[in-house]
């Protein structure tokens, strides 16, 4: 994976390249807005390919490191499926003054904002929205996808804005970390990267490692985005429907002051005030739907033939089905024609956190190859028994389970049922700002 890696961040490499040369000769203002978009973008990927490189270079050096005849090799530990998670309906109440809101006065000042979003290296970013004293809410309705999400996923949500006649100076990534990730990369590549992320005069040698990382933008005219909020979602604030949040909450949206972190006083620029072009005026949180769909639960899996064995002293009758193991059910069929025709199943089997599995082997009356389901249906257990044609058939359904019941107990409310996941629709073309001044000047 990592050359696929490598590519990835040559392109984000020249898209930067691309943007800054498309900054410096924008004549209309929303060309110059998505540029800088663009630009910021781009900046931020490189820096999250350049981490993930990093980290995946520190983990073979581990493996090395752990195969050395000297050393004890680590016991296989089992791993949580990955899944899909779904950010939509994103919606940033403001507060303005009842002299701008409700009287109209004062000039008007307008903004352009957007989120830009980061679930490991994936990075995605929402339509720009253009915002002044007649929006009430800062509302980005389309979905947003991450498809490699593990349940302990954090994802970084974080709010731009960029007046549209302001300017500004972005941060600056340390030099130490420019050195050391350039030099684990290839040496064009390496190159490129310590050219782009080395700083001008007055950056800052270090900011500790906690703060956002972006790369210093040349001094090229056109607009600057600045980060005014950000916030972390996590698993715990995964729910089927809308959840609100305020400043210090869990899901909510937190105000940066000055966007310093802590163990870096004074390496970031001052917080943006009312009088700055790219001020909003945050109330303090925010609403969103935050989905998650773990694979265990939206695919297949395991499937194959079982001998359904009929309850009874002598137990000798018994039926062949053919069994999916998929979310928190077994359906079971008469054949493998109904599970692809999506019919419904002959017999379905809950399996939950409630359900108990254990293998039977022949032992008195017991079953070879067999596997004992239990569930508790209001106050009875009931329990079935599904056989397999071989020792190594049933290892691999019982493997099957207890992976399942893992992926489970790790995804906890995201395993309880299916949520749905909306799919984004096609991107719309950039907002068309109104026209300033006489066509004239204009054109």
């Amino acid at each position: 994976q990592e050359p696929e890696m490598q590519r990835k961040l040559e392109r984000e490499l020249r898209v930067r390249e691309g943007a800054l040369k498309l900054l410096g000769a924008c004549s209309r203002p929303e060309q110059a807005l998505e540029a800088a978009k663009g630009l910021l973008l781009a900046s931020a990927r490189v820096l999250a390919y350049m981490a993930e490189l990093q980290r995946r270079k520190e983990a073979q050096v581990l493996r090395r490191t752990a195969r050395r005849p000297s050393d004890a090799g680590p016991t296989e530990e089992r791993l949580p499926c990955r899944g899909t998670v779904c950010v939509s309906d994103l919606r940033i109440p403001l507060m303005w003054k009842d002299t701008e809101y409700f009287r109209n006065k004062g000039e008007l000042h307008r903004c352009a904002v957007f989120c830009l979003l980061q679930l490991g290296s994936e990075i995605h970013d929402t339509p720009m929205v253009l915002v002044d004293r007649t929006l009430t809410d800062i509302c980005f309705e389309s979905p947003v996808l991450f498809s490699e999400a593990g349940p302990d996923f954090e994802l970084k949500v974080e709010l731009y804005s960029a007046g549209l006649s302001g300017a500004g100076v972005q941060g600056s990534t340390p030099r130490k970390l420019a050195t050391r990730l350039s030099t684990s990369l290839g040496r064009s590549s390496g190159k490129r990267v310590r050219a782009a992320m080395d700083g001008g005069p007055g950056s800052p040698p270090s900011n500790g490692g906690t703060g956002p990382l972006l790369l210093p933008t040349p001094n090229v005219p056109g607009p600057k985005f600045h980060l005014l909020a950000h916030a972390i979602l996590s698993l715990a604030e995964v729910q089927d429907g809308f959840r609100t949040g305020g400043v210090g909450q869990a899901g909510g949206f937190g105000v940066l002051l000055g966007c310093r972190h802590p163990g870096t006083p004074g390496s970031a620029p001052p917080l943006p005030s009312e009088e700055s072009s790219c001020w909003v005026p945050l109330y303090g949180s925010m609403c969103c739907r935050l989905a998650a769909q773990p694979r265990c639960m939206a695919t297949p899996v395991c499937c194959g033939s079982l001998r359904l064995q009929q309850p009874g002293p002598e137990a000798q009758g018994s039926t062949c089905l053919y069994c999916v193991l998929r979310g928190t059910d077994l359906l079971c069929y008469r054949g493998p024609g109904e599970a692809d025709a999506g019919m419904e199943p002959a017999l379905t089997i809950a399996i939950n956190k409630e359900t108990r599995i254990r293998a039977t082997e022949r032992e008195g009356r017991g079953l070879p190859h067999g596997m004992a389901v239990t569930n508790r249906y209001g106050g009875e257990e009931v329990t079935h028994t599904l056989v397999a044609e071989s020792r190594a058939e049933a290892q691999r359904w019982m493997e099957a389970f207890w992976q399942h019941f893992y992926d489970m107990s790790q995804w906890k409310q995201c395993c309880e049922e299916l949520m749905r996941i909306e799919v984004p629709p096609p991107r719309r073309p950039a907002a068309v700002l109104p026209r300033q001044g006489s066509l004239y000047h204009e054109m």
